[in-house]
């Protein structure tokens, strides 16, 4: 374990995640804490901080000691936050929004570094966060696979039918008439972290839906294997929210998949996404 000076770091499962303890997201850090925190990011993929109240202007400026916020591509942000993106279920709703597993908008040239969610309302049971390790599931691998994988690139779309099923309530409530134009971008199945230089997988079922090069047949043999082996409990955690509560994941190197087990209750949640670079 990490000694840490400034902040506490609590770990919440044996694959990864954190609990974080010491840090008001309202004040202002110094370099030395913030320091921290993204090492503690950067050790356990993901880490949560509780009882932030936070408004979105702080939260903003809480991100930006971390990344360059960017917009999000599908949904509007706040009026007075754009890039604050409002993410709500409400009462009547049966979809959430991005309920599979999966890292963000990997349909994007440059994928975003990280996210991070404020919890704002929260259901009185259910609407948990799962997060899964890609770095272990990478070194869990036979060597004869990590081979076949090397060199393969997917073409992740913004259109696959599942996400975009759970996309349909948050685009209503948005106002959006219209479809979202289809995105679309190649990235490599396994992708090199750019600040620990560890391997992780970068697939998922709700993004990739080919392999460049193979048939559609080809490539769902060997991506179903692989969609299903990341997931495996031993590599993941389970965050219960609580009004205040912040998530703050590394999209990098970690998927994740918000339940959707509280149909009949409103679950608001204010998310930033901070801007990445061209997986390699």
């Amino acid at each position: 374990m990490r000694n840490y000076r400034h902040i506490e770091v609590r770990p919440i499962a044996g694959a990864l995640g954190a609990e974080i303890s010491g840090v008001d997201m309202v004040r202002d850090l110094d370099d030395d804490v913030v320091a921290e925190v993204r090492r503690a990011f950067l050790d356990h993929l993901v880490i949560f901080l509780r009882g932030q109240k936070a408004t979105p202007q702080q939260q903003l400026a809480f991100a930006r000691r971390f990344g360059t916020p960017i917009e999000y591509p599908q949904l509007k942000g706040l009026p007075d936050a754009p890039m604050v993106t409002p993410v709500v279920k409400l009462e009547h709703e049966r979809n959430n929004f991005g309920g599979i597993w999966h890292s963000d908008t990997t349909y994007l040239p440059e994928p975003p570094m990280g996210s991070m969610l404020l919890a704002r309302e929260v259901p009185p049971y259910g609407g948990d966060t799962m997060f899964a390790n890609q770095y272990l599931a990478f070194e869990a691998l036979s060597d004869g696979l990590k081979r076949t994988l090397e060199g393969l690139i997917g073409i992740s779309s913004s259109s696959k039918a599942d996400v975009t099923r759970t996309r349909e309530d948050a685009l209503r409530q948005a106002g959006a008439g219209a479809t979202p134009k289809m995105l679309q971008a190649e990235h490599p199945i396994v992708r090199t972290h750019p600040e620990t230089g560890r391997r992780a997988l970068y697939t998922s079922d709700a993004h990739t839906a080919c392999i460049k090069g193979w048939t559609e047949a080809e490539s769902l043999s060997l991506l179903r294997f692989l969609w299903q082996h990341q997931v495996q409990p031993e590599f993941t955690c389970r965050f219960r929210w609580e009004p205040g509560s912040l998530a703050f994941w590394d999209n990098r190197c970690a998927m994740h998949n918000p339940i959707n087990d509280y149909h009949g209750f409103r679950r608001v949640m204010h998310r930033i996404t901070l801007a990445g670079d061209k997986p390699r």
